[in-house]
């Protein structure tokens, strides 16, 4: 889904057959401007998108982006600029809101995140634990904030995660089908695989034919021995139980990649406002 699409939908579920009490209580000829306004410090997100939803509701609308994303917000600052017809002004208020305000909650908790790992070898990824029909703006705030993107969806990579395994009947037989998979279907996707133990690992190890191991719910001691048997042989990835304040023992044991679903499924939106008359 690309970002127009995501905005043309949703100002059709906001919208419906019309903005009624813009439509009853403002002439067609007024015009006004306003301006966006935070109101409380983070990591500045969505800014593009937020400019895509004025577009669709009135081209004829003036955007003046005020603050690029990335930028480091605090109460007061003023965002963006936005001139034209009030009806339009008001009807694309609340969708254009709604976007910055959680691109922007999701950027700054992953900065938050990632500055516990500033240094160290690890990269901090995001998940596929997103709003559904969101993931694209989701995880734009995520890279805004200083993250990296795992996989986009099902159709980019190969994760074989630990249903997989159970329903495939063991490691060696979800790895051996996978690569028989997409070799019969001219495929070149990279194949992830996670393990839950010892045992699975070197199961594993044994059988090779992937290119990233998951330790899943390792403790950081379990994860160095983890890494020490993979001795370099396949990238890394430490996921599960890892939060914000034990992020940083995790990376210091050397793992690649640490995933966190959190960076955008527990965040708070961050308070924006949009105000008539400036």
């Amino acid at each position: 889904m690309t970002i127009k699409d995501l905005v043309r939908l949703s100002l059709v579920e906001d919208l419906g057959d019309g903005d009624h009490t813009s439509l009853a209580t403002v002439p067609y000829s007024a015009e006004g401007e306003a301006v966006m306004l935070a109101k409380e410090n983070g990591v500045l997100s969505g800014m593009e998108v937020a400019k895509e939803v004025f577009k669709q509701i009135d081209e004829d609308t003036d955007v003046e982006i005020l603050m690029q994303d990335g930028s480091l917000i605090s109460p007061g600052n003023k965002l963006m600029m936005v001139k034209g017809r009030s009806r339009s002004l008001l009807s694309a208020e609340r969708t254009a809101l709604n976007f910055v305000q959680r691109m922007s909650g999701i950027a700054t908790f992953t900065n938050q995140v990632a500055k516990k790992i500033d240094g160290l070898h690890t990269k901090l990824l995001d998940t596929r634990k997103t709003t559904p029909c969101n993931r694209v703006v989701e995880k734009m705030a995520v890279k805004t904030g200083g993250g990296f993107n795992h996989r986009f969806g099902l159709y980019d990579m190969i994760m074989i995660k630990d249903n997989h395994v159970d329903f495939a009947g063991g490691i060696e037989k979800a790895i051996v089908a996978t690569n028989e998979y997409l070799r019969k279907n001219g495929k070149d996707l990279k194949i992830e695989l996670e393990v839950r133990n010892f045992d699975e690992l070197e199961e594993a190890m044994r059988v090779g034919g992937v290119h990233r191991i998951m330790l899943d719910n390792f403790s950081p001691g379990e994860l160095r021995e983890a890494l020490r048997v993979i001795d370099g042989k396949y990238e890394t990835e430490a996921s599960g139980g890892i939060s914000i304040d034990t992020i940083r023992d995790y990376a210091e044991t050397g793992v690649d990649y640490i995933s966190v679903g959190a960076l955008t499924h527990q965040i708070r939106s961050l308070d924006l406002s949009l105000k008539a008359g400036f």
